[in-house]
């Protein structure tokens, strides 16, 4: 039996009942499939692992624990080592190597989107929509800003997919928009027109 998205939204819930972690492998998942159509890549394949990507983080918040007890429960429910493969190359630490264009993406994709959500939650509006790449690259310099976020992987992961930096973090701020309201950031916008 083939796996699907929807056995992969449903792995996720039963193991992340935090609301902020399943948006963030949401993001994950809207910027791979997006990176997916751009490199003319399997949408579905990219997409399932973004959103599995951390669905283990809860229970096992400490590398190697995360990703590899993640594995072992993939592997158990039948999986496709194809995408335990790539969800484990994006954690260091693991032994696993990045070694194709969906394994640097997850690792390029996956602290990007945790800075671009914590930029759209200090916006006024709380709007992902109003977020610009200037606004970004702002926050960006600023070390203080969202200290978690580890920048130099960022980087790193842009120049492995052979992305400049810049156009990087548009791309990935410009599929998470097209998900503002998945992913709790549509922030105070009315949706009725005086």
């Amino acid at each position: 039996m083939e796996k699907t998205r929807q056995d992969a939204w449903e792995l996720v819930c039963r193991y992340t009942k935090s609301e902020n972690l399943r948006k963030h492998m949401l993001a994950v998942e809207a910027a791979m499939r997006a990176y997916a159509r751009r490199f003319g890549e399997d949408e579905e394949l990219w997409g399932i692992v973004g959103l599995l990507h951390d669905f283990d983080y809860e229970q096992h918040p400490t590398l190697p624990d995360h990703p590899l007890k993640g594995a072992e429960i993939l592997r158990a429910e039948g999986w496709p080592e194809e995408v335990i493969t790539a969800i484990l190359s994006h954690a260091e630490g693991t032994g696993v190597p990045r070694t194709t264009r969906l394994h640097h993406a997850l690792y390029a994709v996956d602290e990007l989107t945790g800075l671009i959500t914590a930029v759209a939650l200090v916006r006024p509006s709380k709007d992902i929509r109003d977020v610009t790449l200037k606004s970004i690259k702002k926050k960006w310099k600023d070390r203080r800003f969202a200290a978690g976020v580890k920048r130099e992987e960022i980087e790193a992961g842009a120049r492995d997919l052979g992305i400049p930096l810049d156009e990087h973090i548009a791309f990935v701020l410009q599929a998470m928009q097209a998900h503002a309201e998945e992913l709790g950031l549509a922030g105070t916008r009315s949706s009725s027109a005086p």
